[in-house]
């Protein structure tokens, strides 16, 4: 099997190779007919026939072979027909004419002088030598360029090739307002302008006002050429032939291809057709039309598309509150639930504890006045609950910054004084009282144990408390307490809850200066809070300097300046409120 697969491989090798040797073998019976042609014609050997060219008085004679003529060119096939020894071309030069012999005999024609390629095509033409005309048409087009499409287009105008006009006046269209003055443009005939009109028609173009003016332009400087009669008559002849080619230009155009922006420049030329006017005057009115119809219903697809949205919205937001609401019922009823829960394990532990009193009467009832003690202390405890619970729930209603629950426990949990908490009041509110040191310590200095609570325009809380108080000082005075504390409610950086710090430096608790400074939390080397005189002024805080920061925390970092108020010294006071006994 191996062995056929090998033997297969081989004889296609082969066969590859033999292909090869023959199509260069093929490659080199070409060449050498091409040389044996050239040599035919550049010697002297078989020439039976002579063409002269250039003039008739001295012509120049090629002699050629008539047979290889004949079969070459359909033009000489039928010319040497008759029993003729030569042919008269005088219209044609040496030169034109080797070019054309060289292409008849060997297929070579030479491109290096451009200037000629017109001429040689006519030659191709004359001669009925459709494959060289063709050659030579696609040389003209790859040749046609900016700077000669000019001198091809005017060449071409015995020849009339389409696609060379065409060339050209693609070049004419995309260049047009850089040669607009050019004076080869003003040589353009009628039926040359009445062509290119209409291959920008054909194209779907619009005529711009330059074009417009160059017709104008075009026109006065064809009327300037009428000459041999009166100035009076004259100028009377030029009006008239002036509108006479400007109607027969306009009747070419379609009012569509002329742009409505354009329209009021176009009245300047006072010999429009009316009926040309008319028309366009029409059609930039119902351009105009069919704007406002298209930018009415655009707007109206937009305003039942914004109409949609917001009946989408409104019912997704009626789904959110209904479910949300669902929600506030599922909380209440475990809140309830909880309630019930909790009285009747209270029911029952009083139950026991009343029972448990009363064995304990019965065994001994020396331990009454104990007993009758304990229950008024548990009675008075009872009733501190209920006014502290009832504290809890009103301190929102009264606070403009603690609105949670949760952050009401918090502070009393902290506080850790029931008689304070049941007793206190508030003393101070910056947006009640002024936003200035001097008002607060009015409310708050020699009060003894003061609660300080501030938000910030940000939205952070945080505070202190003091058992001992601020003082009414005019030089500034420090305070040692070592059951001073800072604490922080609300702070959204990195989701962080409520957490209170304990004093590490009594001694530099607080500070107290009644013309500098509002509340001084922590004061000497940094200071973990401040405000200023002025309570607009942003506040500062350098938390850690007195006070014990929170675990993973390091003093004199950002995170730590950061953590009360958002910010070292650029965050700014919403409210400030003190209380105390």
């Amino acid at each position: 099997m191996d062995n056929n697969n090998n033997n297969n491989q081989i004889e296609n090798a082969n066969q590859n190779q033999n292909e090869i040797e023959m199509k260069n073998l093929q490659k080199k019976v070409t060449k050498n007919l091409i040389k044996d042609y050239s040599n035919l014609l550049n010697g002297n050997s078989f020439k039976d026939f002579s063409i002269f060219v250039e003039n008739k008085s001295n012509p120049f004679e090629i002699k050629v072979h008539k047979s290889i003529l004949s079969s070459r060119s359909p033009f000489f096939n039928e010319s040497l027909r008759q029993e003729s020894l030569s042919i008269s071309l005088n219209q044609f030069n040496k030169k034109e004419m080797e070019s054309i012999l060289s292409y008849i005999y060997y297929g070579n024609i030479s491109f290096e002088n451009q200037e000629n390629l017109i001429q040689l095509l006519e030659i191709s033409i004359y001669f009925k030598l459709n494959l060289l005309k063709e050659i030579i048409q696609k040389k003209i087009l790859n040749s046609i360029n900016y700077s000669n499409f000019f001198q091809f287009l005017f060449q071409n105008r015995n020849l009339n090739s389409n696609e060379i006009e065409i060339k050209c006046f693609e070049l004419i269209n995309q260049n047009f307002s850089q040669i607009q003055n050019n004076e080869n443009l003003f040589n353009l005939t009628k039926e040359e302008i009445i062509k290119f009109i209409q291959f920008k028609q054909e194209k779907k173009e619009i005529f711009q006002f330059d074009f417009f003016q160059f017709l104008n332009n075009w026109i006065e400087k064809r009327n300037e050429k009428l000459k041999g009669k009166k100035e009076k008559e004259k100028e009377k002849e030029k009006g008239i032939e002036k509108k006479r080619l400007f109607h027969s230009f306009f009747s070419l155009f379609d009012k569509d291809s002329i742009s409505k922006q354009d329209f009021d420049k176009l009245k300047q030329f006072d010999i429009f057709p009316k009926s040309f006017l008319v028309d366009i005057q029409n059609k930039v009115i119902q351009d105009n039309q069919k704007e406002n119809q298209q930018m009415k219903i655009e707007i109206e697809k937009k305003w039942k598309k914004e109409v949609e949205n917001k009946e989408k919205e409104n019912q997704q937001m009626k789904i959110e509150i209904e479910d949300k609401n669902k929600e506030i019922e599922k909380n209440q009823k475990e809140i309830e639930d909880k309630k019930k829960e909790n009285q009747q394990m209270k029911a029952e532990i009083e139950e026991k504890w009343k029972k448990e009193v009363d064995d304990l009467k019965e065994e001994n009832q020396d331990m009454k006045p104990i007993f009758d003690k304990y229950r008024e202390q548990y009675q008075k405890d009872l009733e501190l609950e209920k006014k502290l619970e009832e504290i809890r729930k009103n301190f929102p209603q009264f606070s403009g910054i603690v609105k949670d629950i949760e952050y009401v426990k918090k502070l009393q949990e902290w506080i850790n004084d029931n008689d304070f908490f049941s007793k206190m009041k508030k003393g101070f509110s910056a947006k009640r009282d002024g936003f200035n040191s001097q008002n607060w310590h009015k409310a708050v200095d020699g009060k003894g144990k003061t609660l300080v609570i501030i938000k910030t325009k940000d939205n952070f809380i945080f505070g202190g408390f003091t058992q001992v108080g601020f003082k009414h000082s005019t030089n500034g005075e420090l305070s040692n307490d070592s059951n001073a504390f800072i604490f922080s409610l609300r702070n959204d950086k990195g989701d962080r809850i409520p957490a209170k710090f304990t004093c590490k430096e009594p001694q530099y608790a607080i500070y107290s200066h009644y013309t500098y400074n509002g509340p001084v939390f922590g004061y000497g080397n940094g200071t973990d809070f401040c405000l200023y005189s002025d309570f607009h002024q942003p506040g500062l805080s350098n938390f850690g300097s007195r006070y014990n920061l929170p675990n993973g925390i390091t003093y004199d970092t950002n995170e730590a300046k950061s953590y009360l108020a958002g910010s070292y010294n650029s965050w700014v006071v919403d409210e400030v409120e003190s209380y105390f006994i």
